[in-house]
């Protein structure tokens, strides 16, 4: 049993060593393609759409948009808009007292009238936010911030896109040409306005390019976070927290505050946000990450609008920035549900349980990776969900292939088996006869000679027949001759009761000379027993019976009981013909029927035994106990 279990064992060794190499493989692959950038497209995609799916935030209280649309632009018949009416739109808003306004319009040139009146205001605006670009455009050109604003209330408007010209990251420090520390539009306005709250930007400590507020560290963007691989990671960048809700933020026109049809307390203490919202001015943003009923057309006071908001919650609200793992922690992550693809594959062995299985496996990762981001995690998901379902599927497959393959050698095993089993049941057991009949000290007549051979002849060319057809007939057949054919899906007792009717009618001469028979076919527990299981319990009872006449020489009583003992099957037949005096004697008679029937037992998990009947003959019995069955069919 421990020789069997270790050769078991071995087995399964093999097959993992054979079908690991696919596996990890596959694994290896993936991590490559990774790499290489292969998968950064699929990976944006996914987390974009993931960023959508999120819980529905509430409207951030604390910013409010004031855009200036196409009606504002027909109502002041010129466009870009004058500086006298931006003048006038920061002298409105001023009454209301808000802690910060960011103007996001370009005014580094004059734009008549009311020039002078704008810079003014600009000057006299202490909580003013404007814009400036220092990173150059497709057209290589730059603009300058508006004029009398002192550094720390300019703030660059430069956005960083990637190469499927979608924003999801927002640059917020740089050096400019003279290795000047600069801040964005969006930090300048959170700086501003948690100023006002006491609470201040500062450095991180071993990190030049760190930054937080009190203990909220801005994690910054690095080239390979997340699906990104070698991206631009200049300056300081973080991936953007887009407030998921249609309508994030309060949002008024030029027209309605100018004419007072606005709410104070959006305004008083809140942050201000002016840019343009009209599709004239083209200030679009494509970015599939927004929950917006059209991705490509977010305005670009409403992507500022985003990023302050995102900064100011993770400081004021505990509200997630997005964090990645480290790339050992990634490929780790990435490893790890590829090798549950390898124990799937290895250990599911129904095609529809695998199915299953691998999509719950699936189902949990997406979900996994899904919840991780709503915290504010952002793990790798395509990778990895490939990399599950290749090697699951795959790995499975390759199983299967082994499987079918050992099937077939089994198969052909078997074949050979049962052609051995019909030639030494019948031909070999006639040939057997006339030896001993031509060695015996009578001899055999002429005529019988001639007649056993002829039975010999007629016995090799049934082998042939029995063969094919057996192998065209049903599985749960079996032929003991030409005309003899038992259905093996019959209870095993019925099955055994018609073997030994057969063999006895067959042999039917010898077996009338013995007085006694006993026989007994009770029910067995059979519920575990395969069909070839039950074909090879027929061989046995069959070779048992043919070898009483084989080497039982007067025997006058015979005993087949097939029935249950003490919680074992039981198949014995016993005879009274030869007198075998001792264990060596027995040996001479132990052929290669003998070694089929201890394969048997093996096979069952029971044993089989041939010893002396008492006080003269021959016990031939096998026992089992079909409940350990599930064991060795494996």
């Amino acid at each position: 049993m421990v020789r069997r279990i270790w050769r078991i064992i071995n087995s399964e060794n093999q097959v993992w060593r054979v079908g690991l190499l696919p596996g990890i493989s596959a694994i290896l692959i993936v991590i490559v393609l990774r790499l290489l950038g292969s998968f950064q497209f699929l990976e944006l995609a996914s987390y974009d759409t993931f960023m959508r799916l999120r819980p529905q935030e509430k409207i951030d209280e604390r910013i409010l948009i004031v855009g200036i649309n196409d009606n504002d632009i027909q109502r002041v018949k010129n466009y870009p808009i004058p500086d006298q009416d931006i003048t006038l739109l920061l002298n409105k808003l001023k009454i209301y007292k808000p802690a910060v306004i960011g103007l996001d319009i370009i005014r580094d040139l004059p734009q008549q009238p009311g020039h002078t009146e704008l810079v003014k205001t600009f000057k006299e605006t202490k909580n003013l936010i404007a814009i400036d670009k220092i990173l150059p455009d497709g057209s290589g050109l730059t603009f300058n911030p508006p004029p009398n604003l002192p550094q720390e209330q300019i703030g660059f408007a430069d956005a960083i896109l990637d190469l499927d010209t979608k924003q999801r990251r927002s640059l917020l420090a740089a050096s400019n040409k003279k290795r000047e520390w600069i801040f964005s539009f969006q930090l300048r306005i959170t700086e501003t306005y948690l100023k006002t709250k006491n609470i201040y930007l500062e450095n991180v400590e071993g990190d030049s390019y760190g930054m937080k507020f009190r203990e909220t560290k801005l994690p910054r963007f690095e080239s390979h976070s997340g699906g990104y691989i070698q991206a631009d990671a200049l300056g300081s960048q973080i991936l953007m927290n887009f407030r998921n809700q249609r309508q994030p933020f309060h949002k008024i026109s030029l027209t309605e505050i100018q004419s007072g049809k606005v709410n104070p307390n959006w305004i008083r203490g809140k942050i201000v946000l002016i840019g343009m919202t009209s599709s004239s001015a083209k200030d679009y943003v494509n970015s599939s990450a927004i929950n917006s009923e059209n991705p490509a057309l977010n305005y670009g006071i409403e992507i500022q609008a985003h990023v302050v908001s995102q900064l100011v919650s993770a400081v004021l609200d505990n509200r997630p920035m997005i964090n990645v793992w480290a790339d050992g922690w990634e490929y780790l992550w990435i490893i790890s549900w590829g090798i549950l693809g390898l124990s799937l594959g290895r250990g599911i062995r129904n095609p529809f349980q695998m199915l299953i299985y691998l999509t719950i496996a699936s189902i949990c990762l997406i979900v996994i990776c899904y919840g991780l981001i709503i915290i504010g995690w952002w793990v790798p998901i395509v990778p990895t969900l490939f990399i599950l379902v290749f090697n699951g599927l795959g790995l499975a497959a390759f199983y299967r292939y082994d499987q079918a393959l050992r099937d077939r050698i089994e198969d052909r095993q078997l074949v050979i088996d049962q052609v051995f089993d019909i030639i030494h049941t019948h031909p070999l057991q006639t040939l057997n006869f006339i030896l001993r009949e031509v060695q015996s000290d009578e001899g055999l007549p002429p005529q019988a000679f001639v007649s056993k051979l002829q039975q010999l002849n007629q016995e090799l060319r049934d082998v042939y027949d029995l063969v094919k057809r057996e192998a065209v007939v049903e599985l749960n057949s079996l032929y003991l001759s030409q005309e003899q054919r038992l259905d093996l899906s019959q209870l095993l007792e019925e099955i055994l009761f018609e073997v030994y009717n057969d063999v006895l009618e067959r042999d039917y001469v010898y077996f009338k000379n013995i007085k006694q028979k006993i026989f007994k076919f009770e029910p067995m527990d059979e519920g575990n027993l395969t069909i070839e299981q039950k074909r090879s319990l027929c061989r046995f009872l069959e070779e048992a019976l043919c070898n009483v006449k084989k080497y039982a020489y007067g025997t006058t009583r015979l005993e087949v009981i097939c029935t249950q003992e003490n919680g074992k099957n039981l198949i014995r037949v016993a005879d009274n013909g030869l007198k075998i005096e001792t264990i060596a004697d027995l040996s001479l008679h132990s052929g290669f029927g003998t070694k089929l029937a201890k394969n048997l037992a093996k096979q069952l998990g029971g044993e089989f035994k041939r010893y002396p009947n008492t006080p003269r003959g021959i016990v031939c019995q096998l026992t089992w106990s079909a409940k350990k069955l599930w064991f060795w069919r494996y």
